[in-house]
């Protein structure tokens, strides 16, 4: 009976749409526009369909009025200009932030844990794509628009989930849907709990990772891996992916060498290149502009100006490991995979859309001797990455940096490093001077406001604006060029038989043979008599 209410309010809805342009999901409804985009929506949110000289229009902000920004004639720069000119101060804070790490469902337990009407998942009687009481929170309140995911239970329960946030966001405010992100989610490791490889679940296609792809050689299977994982990704609602990792493998003990191209600064930067252009573009109707669309997802690559360099091959997630050094003087060295590579595609995306500094403090880079970590670093972010390499894509900081370290150095907590004695308050403030456009793991709005009041003091209330408006309209064009505001809704059973698909899987398995490396050959080829490999007496590197 549902669905019928809901097709009967959509009529009268959208009054002149004849019945041949509508497509009914279970709990939204898709208009296509003849020549131009097609519209997803949930009736039950709020939003109408406007039209103007015969085109369909989303009403975001129920206003009856056709906003610049819900114009989708309209390039993604001039809709987010609009759109960043309209929030209030305390929405552009929210678009700032990047939720900490969420499961679907939310588990009982651990930095996972979240609870439905109070009680935990397996006691509240919650279907697993229902939105977490937390969720609902920081969506409302603190305006949080960009999602980090890590488990899901299926391809199918992805989807739905994805269907509740977006109808959930569509009904709030100027109607701005939800950006949702992951991890890597496609090695053998992606059911690892590490902080920053945890993107397990959803039964999809297994590629070589890092040093595996790169063992491969041919940047051209990186390219097919960032175009099937940008449509798996896609299908699970996920329109960012926080990588790929392009850090140089310089020194053999840090323990995320394996997640990088290794230490060829060629070879790296023609892997970055080739994932990047593969997972950002979007061709024929799929296509809005220069490249970027339907099915494209943004790159946020990391970590700028290169995390392999820690002091002794430490980790800048614990204390012990803050600084990176450059022995040889080989600074420049580590940017090349960035500035050759992610920031000079083949491709008409042109450059990654995303990139997060790294914990480190770039020990003795800076002119003027300011030994701070990259996040809060004026001169890394932007007279580097800015002003030298005319970067302009949103700067998000790693997960963290804002929040207080252990009472030791192996603690795992917050990773302040340079600013261990600054308030919570004041790290926001610095990391906004330095050129940072968003914070990773922050749900909470209110220490950007008061950095904004502090820069305030200091600047003005014009400058802060200004400031601010900077990186909601970077923010805001990332989600812009790849259609979310057009339609963000998923069919759970297109989305069940795309991800993991028997044709994806052929593609990652024949990928992982040709990352297979012979290092020692001893009565192994050639081939016996059988015709089969005798697994014994060699090494293989994967």
């Amino acid at each position: 009976m549902r669905k019928y209410i809901l097709y009967g309010v959509l009529l009268l809805a959208i009054g002149s749409c004849s019945q041949k342009d509508i497509h009914k999901g279970d709990d939204f409804v898709v208009i296509q526009n003849k020549y131009g985009a097609a519209l997803g929506y949930c009736p039950e949110s709020g939003v109408t369909i406007l039209t103007e000289e015969g085109l369909y229009f989303k009403d975001l902000n129920k206003n009856g009025t056709l906003e610049p920004y819900e114009g989708w004639r309209l390039s993604p720069g001039a809709r987010a200009r609009d759109l960043a000119s309209r929030l209030s101060v305390e929405e552009i804070a929210g678009l700032m932030l990047y939720s900490n790490h969420q499961a679907v469902p939310a588990q009982g337990t651990g930095y996972l844990a979240g609870t439905y009407n109070g009680k935990s998942y397996k006691e509240s009687g919650a279907e697993a794509w229902d939105l977490t009481d937390d969720q609902k929170r920081f969506l409302r309140e603190d305006h949080v628009r960009h999602i980090l995911i890590t488990h899901v239970e299926s391809p199918e329960v992805a989807a739905r989930w994805n269907n509740n946030i977006q109808a959930y966001l569509e009904g709030i405010g100027w109607g701005i849907p939800g950006n949702t992100s992951s991890d890597p989610r496609h090695s053998w490791q992606s059911a690892d709990n590490a902080e920053f490889n945890v993107g397990g679940g959803g039964h999809i296609s297994v590629w070589p990772d890092g040093l595996a792809m790169a063992a491969t050689f041919e940047p051209a299977i990186a390219r097919q891996f960032g175009e099937v994982a940008a449509r798996e990704y896609r299908a699970l609602g996920i329109t960012t992916a926080l990588s790929p990792q392009i850090d140089l493998g310089s020194d053999p003990r840090w323990y995320r060498i394996g997640m990088t191209f290794g230490e060829d600064p060629r070879l790296a930067t023609d892997m970055a290149r080739a994932y990047i252009d593969g997972m950002q573009t979007s061709e024929g109707e799929k296509e809005i502009e220069n490249g970027w669309g339907y099915e494209s997802v943004n790159a946020m690559v990391k970590h700028w100006p290169g995390g392999g360099t820690g002091e002794g091959g430490r980790d800048a997630h614990w204390a012990y490991g803050k600084f990176g050094v450059y022995p040889g003087d080989n600074f420049e060295m580590q940017l090349q995979p960035f500035i050759y590579g992610a920031f000079r595609l083949d491709g008409p995306t042109a450059q990654a859309s995303a990139v997060m500094p790294y914990y480190t403090i770039s020990y003795d880079q800076a002119p003027d001797g300011t030994n701070v970590g990259n996040g809060f670093s004026h001169y890394i972010i932007t007279d580097l990455l800015r002003e030298k390499y005319e970067y302009d894509g949103v700067v998000c900081t790693d997960w963290g940096i804002t929040a207080d370290e252990g009472e030791t150095p192996d603690i795992f907590a917050g990773k302040p490093w340079g600013v261990e004695k600054l308030s919570m308050e004041e790290r926001h403030y610095l990391a906004l001077m330095a050129g940072v456009d968003q914070f990773g793991g922050n749900n909470d709005m209110k220490p950007i406001l008061a950095a904004y009041q502090i820069g305030e003091k200091e600047y003005g209330e014009d400058y802060m604006r200004t400031r601010f408006e900077a990186s909601a309209i970077r923010l805001l064009k990332n989600m812009f060029q790849v259609g979310l505001f057009e339609n963000p809704y998923l069919d759970p059973g297109v989305s069940g038989e795309l991800v993991g698909n028997e044709e994806f899987i052929r593609q990652g398995y024949e990928a992982q043979l040709r990352s297979v490396v012979l290092l020692k050959n001893k009565d192994v080829l050639p081939l016996g008599k059988n015709g089969r490999f005798i697994f014994r007496k060699f090494t293989l590197l994967r």
